[in-house]
């Protein structure tokens, strides 16, 4: 049930959503900005994050110092085809989807939030239900430019609902759309903090020509093996042109290292492969002059909060073709280049040459892309948070 007497009290706040990076990182970097808030008010946050057992939240969350508990779920497997959404296995986890309303509803009732908040995964379901069901403000987030399915679902139920781009709002129930709110989609402080000087000293780039422009190419913390094979092929063309920071994913860097050693010396000493890029991403990110990578809402939100050039490569098994409609938005913005269906190497070769030949054209994508923007996102979903708290 919800509370009846908030006071000067520490703020509690039930957090849910997860399974993948994209819903678990916006909902803890909404936390910090949340606890940061009332710090200055000298108020506290008890938090508690309701999840998937198997899912990324299950170890980002206790890893940040955050109450952890599991409850069942079930995943809907998607399918043109409606006998096919008739599966055992959709049959199977429909079946526990009570399962984890009951429980979602026992730890609301005991934990006694201030508010719930939802970023999506399936998970988000049955506690955002709970919450309408025990009268505690109810606030979903929703990262993409198209409606997750678990926010689908939510978004009637929910006090208010912020999304992350205008063109969300028509998707919206006509209840919903009246009182959502365009915050952006939270994007890590330290993202936005990054120095390209830092990463010259760190990496070891000495051999990089800085008249050239830096390409930083990235599929994700596991790499992609269809971007490495585009950027395989084209490479040494690439590396006449500009700089190349490839991030290929551990899985994948010892297969690349024979090509790299195949190099000529003046094209090699222009070229960096790695199969990780950590605590040093920020600062590559600021050297980076144009990006090539996969579309998921988190790397949408930090290109354009930091205002990258960029080529997509969607993934094209992404839930719903998200990020092919994550990509193609900021195309039609002429904030980026997508690369959709069959993507070949002269695709790639054609969508970055004139990017790599003219600095005037990187720079108006560039300026397109941070006009979109919102490195504020996490401020503006905690205004949210608060003034669903407030209107209760």
């Amino acid at each position: 049930m919800a509370r009846t007497n908030r006071g000067d009290g520490p703020l509690r706040l039930v957090v849910t959503g997860g399974g993948t990076g994209g819903h678990t990182y916006p909902a803890l970097t909404a936390v910090r900005a949340l606890q940061e808030r009332l710090a200055a008010e000298r108020r506290t946050v008890e938090v508690l994050w309701v999840g998937t057992a198997a899912g990324l939240e299950a170890r980002v969350a206790p890893a940040e110092g955050i109450r952890f508990e599991p409850v069942a779920t079930g995943k809907v497997r998607r399918s043109s085809n409606p006998l096919k959404l008739l599966s055992p296995a959709n049959v199977r986890d429909m079946c526990r989807v009570p399962l984890g309303a009951w429980q979602a509803r026992a730890l609301i009732r005991r934990f006694a939030p201030d508010a719930v908040l939802a970023t999506g995964g399936y998970v988000a379901v049955p506690v955002g239900l709970a919450a309408r069901s025990c009268g505690v403000p109810l606030v979903v987030h929703e990262q993409t430019v198209r409606l997750g399915l678990a926010n689908r679902v939510l978004a009637r139920a929910a006090t208010r609902v912020a999304v992350s781009s205008e063109s969300t709002l028509p998707l919206l129930p006509a209840a919903a759309r009246r009182t959502a709110a365009v915050t952006g989609n939270p994007v890590r402080p330290a993202v936005l903090t990054g120095r390209a000087d830092k990463a010259v000293t760190a990496l070891g780039l000495d051999g990089f020509d800085r008249a050239l422009p830096t390409v930083y190419v990235t599929g994700g913390a596991q790499g992609s093996a269809q971007i490495n094979g585009l950027v395989s092929a084209v490479l040494p063309w690439l590396l006449e042109h500009a700089n190349v920071i490839h991030q290929c994913g551990p899985a994948n860097e010892a297969a690349l290292r024979g090509p790299a050693a195949a190099l000529p010396p003046h094209l090699a000493g222009r070229y960096l492969l790695t199969g990780y890029t950590g605590a040093e991403l920020p600062d590559v990110l600021a050297l980076a002059d144009v990006v090539v990578s996969r579309s998921g809402a988190g790397t949408l939100a930090e290109l354009t909060a930091l205002g990258k050039a960029a080529v997509f490569v969607p993934l094209a098994s992404a839930a719903g073709n998200e990020q092919a409609h994550n990509a193609a938005h900021l195309e039609s913005a002429g904030a980026a280049v997508a690369l959709l269906g069959t993507v070949t190497p002269d695709h790639l070769r054609t969508a970055l040459a004139p990017l790599l030949a003219d600095p005037d054209r990187r720079a108006a994508m560039a300026d397109r892309a941070r006009e979109r923007g919102r490195p504020d996102a996490a401020q503006r979903l905690v205004d949210v948070l608060l003034a669903a708290i407030a209107a209760r």
